[in-house]
């Protein structure tokens, strides 16, 4: 008899292990957002917070003896979530605002009076480090309780040179305190601050000039993201942000037709950005702009949702022309979304989405848009050990139950971090 190999954790039994295999180098397009590559009675060995080999429980336990052991009878087991947009770092909170957009206010009414981003902008700026850093550790902690075990967090509540290294900061020593991987992006540009109310030039040369070069020599952020929105920045100014970013080796993310269509999907392409974000408004044009660069679309129903915008993004039309499409929670003070479970119902409800499609969405793609998908965003050997057992017997109660957590267990990096072993 073949002597088994010692490894630190076997899940076995699982009635769909959903692998996501094949799309590390390239996101999955159109058709192939269906493919989950599930495994019936599936099992994996994971080592040294690695995936060492998948496939069916029978094989995995004729190869392998596990330390500890997960027996998944009757559930799946699926990668973690990727949260690829969030707004993370903030301090304080904007209920009140929930009621006037009941009340039929706009979003960009309430921000041209003060309110929105720069409400939150004058909480941040007061907030210490430490209170932002204890703020951030309560909010992770239910998203990991939730499946999400990589998140992108966008800096942008600080609006100056010392209130957003602060954000960035926070974003350091979080994934130093917590498990979940947290992917700093920098959005100086989320909004025009207070100090240059009448001056969006001169906020956005200071951008250029002194905030962005600073920030990459520190190394602080791996993308530059830039809100491409009429009231905000323009066209012209997203682009001289983004491109000056690049320069300074920030990859490109924007904020691309949320609320109207002003070209931000063709920008998105035209300067190779990794992700356009929001996209409600973007054109056909623009699609397959995004399609021909292999832009990632990052969409958020939860944002539309919150927003009450009575539009989502086509999310059909994006999978027939082949854009590699991205689901993110959008998580921030008027859109208090931590649960990607929640976005997958969205997406399913609201764009109709398959489950498949959604699934693919929230983990392989959504690693993409944060260049992460060689080490993250499906169950194949080599990748981290970042692994959901849910209680449901297949993959399409995703999507189709909502308003409860599926959850059961969170492996990150081969560590048990939510739930119980059974030895």
């Amino acid at each position: 008899m073949a002597i088994r190999k010692e490894v630190d954790l076997i899940i076995k039994n699982a009635n769909e292990l959903l692998t996501i295999a094949g799309a590390s180098k390239k996101p999955f397009l159109g058709t192939q957002m269906k493919e989950l590559g599930i495994i019936k009675d599936g099992g994996l060995a994971v080592n040294n917070g690695r995936i060492v080999a998948v496939g069916k429980t029978e094989n995995i336990i004729k190869r392998f003896k596990g330390k500890e052991s997960l027996d998944a009878n009757e559930k799946v087991v699926m990668p973690g979530f990727v949260d690829c947009h969030t707004h993370l770092v903030f301090a304080g909170s904007r209920e009140e605002e929930f009621e006037m957009r009941l009340q039929g206010a706009s979003y960009m009414e309430i921000l041209q009076k003060g309110g929105g981003i720069l409400k939150t902008v004058q909480d941040t700026r007061k907030a210490s480090k430490t209170e932002l850093v204890e703020n951030c550790k309560r909010t992770l902690k239910v998203m990991l309780e939730h499946g999400t075990t990589t998140a992108e967090a966008k800096s942008g509540y600080g609006l100056n040179m010392k209130d957003e290294i602060k954000c960035l900061e926070v974003m350091k020593i979080l994934n130093e305190k917590q498990p979940v991987e947290v992917v700093p992006t920098f959005l100086g540009a989320h909004a025009i601050p207070p100090e240059y109310k009448n001056n969006t030039d001169g906020y956005v040369a200071l951008l250029i000039e002194e905030m962005i070069p600073a920030i990459a020599r520190r190394k602080l952020a791996e993308f530059c993201d830039a809100f491409c929105e009429k009231g905000v920045f323009s066209i012209e100014q997203s682009k001289k942000i983004l491109l000056n970013s690049k320069r300074h080796g920030l990859m490109p993310k924007l904020h691309a037709d949320e609320m109207t269509r002003l070209g931000g999907a063709e920008l998105a392409a035209e300067i190779e950005a990794v992700s356009a974000e929001h996209l409600l408004f973007a054109s056909e044009k623009g699609m397959e702009m995004l399609a021909e660069k292999g832009v990632v679309a990052v969409l958020l129903p939860g944002a539309a949702f919150s927003l009450m915008l009575g539009r989502y993004a086509d999310a059909r039309k994006m999978i027939e022309f082949n854009v590699p499409v991205a689901l993110g929670t959008d998580f921030n003070p008027s859109c208090w979304i931590e649960n990607m479970q929640t976005i997958i119902a969205l997406a399913c409800y609201e764009m109709k989405m398959t489950s498949a499609e959604a699934i693919v969405a929230a983990t392989i793609n959504a690693a993409h848009a944060l260049n992460r998908a060689r080490e993250v965003g499906s169950l194949e050997v080599g990748k981290r050990a970042n692994i959901l057992v849910l209680g449901v017997p297949n993959h399409k109660f995703l999507g189709y139950r909502h308003g409860v957590n599926m959850v059961e267990k969170v492996v990150k990096n081969g560590k048990l971090v939510v739930g119980s072993l059974e030895v």
